[in-house]
């Protein structure tokens, strides 16, 4: 997968990476997508909105200090949520395990897409478990989008609150 439409973040990674990981977290991805710059931050625990605001003044004085970024933007500081873009070879091993959704690029043979459990993922290949064909083995190089899938539980029964149990009404005998 190329990272070339990234490489201008280099060097703001290099200014934050150190602040967020001195604040005992990672720094998992950063976009930059007109004028938003999203610092996606991950982290043993959940991070919660106190901490993010934390997180987000302490790398505004950084990016405040260094000025790497021409003209205006805004910054956001998040989390990358329960379906989350694997775009560094460090995205796809940290996904090993997980469900997967790839999109290939045009000149790939066989199917585009492809969802699946993602069972290994190296410097030049990523092997999935894809329910209708088996093991699927797609080059690194030939991703154009890939993200985590989140799979939600099964369906409530309806006039039910999930995570409650019905009273049993059933009473059968007298007084």
């Amino acid at each position: 997968m190329s990272s070339n439409s990234q490489q201008h973040l280099e060097p703001i990674f290099s200014l934050i990476e150190p602040v967020i990981e001195a604040s005992g977290h990672h720094l998992y991805d950063i976009r930059h997508n007109g004028g938003t710059l999203a610092v996606l931050v991950q982290s043993e625990n959940p991070l919660g909105v106190d901490e993010l605001s934390l997180l987000s003044r302490t790398v505004a004085v950084v990016l405040d200090e260094h000025d790497p970024i021409p003209g205006r933007y805004t910054l956001e500081v998040s989390t990358p949520g329960v379906e989350r873009r694997l775009h560094h070879i460090g995205h796809f091993t940290g996904a090993i395990g997980e469900i997967v959704s790839i999109r290939t690029t045009p000149g790939m043979d066989g199917r585009r897409r492809i969802v699946g459990n993602l069972i290994s993922a190296d410097d030049e290949l990523l092997t999935i478990e894809d329910p209708e064909s088996g093991l699927v083995t797609i080059p690194i190089d030939e991703i154009e989008k890939a993200r985590t899938v989140f799979e939600w539980g099964p369906t409530p029964k309806p006039g039910t609150q999930p995570g409650k149990k019905q009273p049993n009404t059933k009473h059968e005998g007298g007084s």
